[in-house]
C-alpha cells in the first residue's frame, strides 16, 4: 500500500468512526486530514484534498474549532488563515467525551430530573416514575463514565505527583 492510499484509507475510515461520535462524515475526514497533516493547512488545501466546497470546507472548520479539536494558525506574511488539529489522541478522546456530555448527556439529565419529580399518585404515574428513574440511573452512569474519561489524565497527573512525595 503506498502512503496516498494509506492517507486515503484512514481520512475514509476516520470519516466512518467519527459519525458514532456525532461528527458528521466531512467533518471527520477533515479532521482526519488535519490530524496527519505535519503542517497547517489553509481551507484551499482541505478543499482541495477532499474535494469539497469552500462552504463545506469553512462550516467544518468552524465546528472542528467549537468541538476543541483544531486550532487556527497564522502563519506571518500570509492573509490565509491556517488549521492544524490537536495530535495529543488522549486529548482529542477527552474533548470528544466532554463535548458529547455536554451535547447529549447534560440535556437529558435535566429532563429525565425534571420529569422525576412528578407525584406518584396513580399507578400510571408511579410506573411513569419507576421508568423516568431507571433511565435516570442508565443516563447517571454514562455520565459518569464520561467524566471519567474526561478526568483520567487529571487523575493520572495527581497519581504521579503523589508518588513523588512518598
Amino acid at each position: 500500500m503506498t502512503f496516498d492510499e494509506a492517507k486515503d484509507k484512514f481520512i475514509h475510515t476516520w470519516g466512518t468512526l467519527a459519525t458514532q461520535w456525532g461528527i458528521n462524515r466531512s467533518m471527520a475526514q477533515l479532521h482526519a486530514l488535519l490530524l496527519i497533516s505535519p503542517e497547517p493547512l489553509a481551507t484551499e488545501d482541505v478543499m482541495e484534498q477532499l474535494q469539497i466546497s469552500r462552504g463545506n470546507a469553512s462550516m467544518n472548520l468552524r465546528d472542528l474549532m467549537d468541538w476543541g479539536l483544531i486550532y487556527k494558525q497564522l502563519k506571518p506574511g500570509e492573509r490565509r488563515e491556517f488549521f492544524i488539529a490537536e495530535k495529543d489522541i488522549w486529548k482529542v478522546a477527552r474533548q470528544v467525551a466532554k463535548e458529547r456530555r455536554r451535547r447529549e448527556i447534560t440535556p437529558v439529565v435535566e429532563v429525565l430530573n425534571e420529569l422525576k419529580a412528578i407525584p406518584a399518585d396513580t399507578p400510571e404515574a408511579a410506573e411513569f416514575h419507576r421508568v423516568m428513574e431507571g433511565l435516570s440511573n442508565v443516563v447517571g452512569f454514562a455520565d459518569n463514565t464520561l467524566n471519567a474519561v474526561i478526568k483520567a489524565e487529571e487523575n493520572w497527573l495527581v497519581g504521579q505527583f503523589l508518588k513523588v512525595f512518598r
